[in-house]
């Protein structure tokens, strides 16, 4: 065998014997490359849950009004959930809270179990609509929070963090201050709505009260009239 043909044999046994080696090399890169666009979607993914868009997308019709109530701008006319007009917006706490940065999770924060449920009952359409409201008792238990009062939910470190006697205290200039405790606690929600205008609760006794009341908000009487739509969109 001449001397060219062994070598043009030898170099193909070596190209022959170096195809597989190559191969197993390109699998850690072809992995790296998975590991990577898996976990960039699943930040992606885990991004848009946090923001409203993925409530509206995933739920449709059961968190259309909810979605478009916080998109709302701050500071002017607009409408409630359930379509009613409000005077001025900030009086529905999703849209202050969304000039200070926060969004549905903030105090949306459900538990596993209730996050599968309503996956089941969305793709079931076994639910209701309008969604029924709920306060903060039953938000600090959506939460994980086995106990605790609704109003620690609002005050707690990293939101509000004051006590009541704080809360008091910054409104003592007020002419009728609501946060005097003199009939007990009353939950911050029986005050504070987030999806509807405002209702100063004290109204439903004191009718003086009324003129202490934050732009758009609503005494309680009009905030009654306010959720009587709901019934009419059930």
């Amino acid at each position: 065998m001449s001397e060219e043909t062994k070598g043009s044999t030898t170099a193909a046994t070596q190209q022959a014997a170096a195809e597989p080696a190559n191969k197993k090399k390109k699998w850690p890169i072809v992995v790296g490359i998975i590991v990577v666009v898996i976990a960039v979607a699943g930040i992606g993914f885990w991004n848009w849950h946090n923001q409203p868009s993925f409530c509206n997308a995933v739920c449709h019709t059961s968190m259309d009004a909810y979605v478009a109530t916080y998109d709302q701008e701050a500071n002017t006319t607009g409408v409630d959930k359930y379509g009613n007009e409000v005077s001025n917006t900030n009086a529905m706490l999703v849209v202050s809270h969304k000039e200070q940065g926060v969004n549905c999770l903030g105090c949306h924060v459900p538990t596993l179990s209730q996050q599968l449920t309503e996956v089941g009952e969305t793709i079931t359409g076994d639910y209701y609509y309008p969604l029924e409201e709920v306060g903060t008792e039953e938000l600090m238990v959506n939460s994980g929070h086995a106990e605790g009062t609704g109003d620690e939910f609002c005050l707690k470190s990293g939101c509000h963090d004051i006590t009541r006697e704080d809360l008091t205290e910054l409104t003592s200039d007020m002419d009728f201050n609501p946060h005097r405790w003199q009939h007990g606690e009353i939950a911050c929600s029986e005050c504070h709505k987030s999806h509807r205008a405002s209702v100063f609760y004290c109204t439903q006794c004191h009718s003086e009260a009324a003129a202490s009341m934050p732009d758009g908000w609503l005494t309680y009487s009009d905030g009654q009239k306010a959720l009587a739509t709901a019934e009419t969109l059930s």
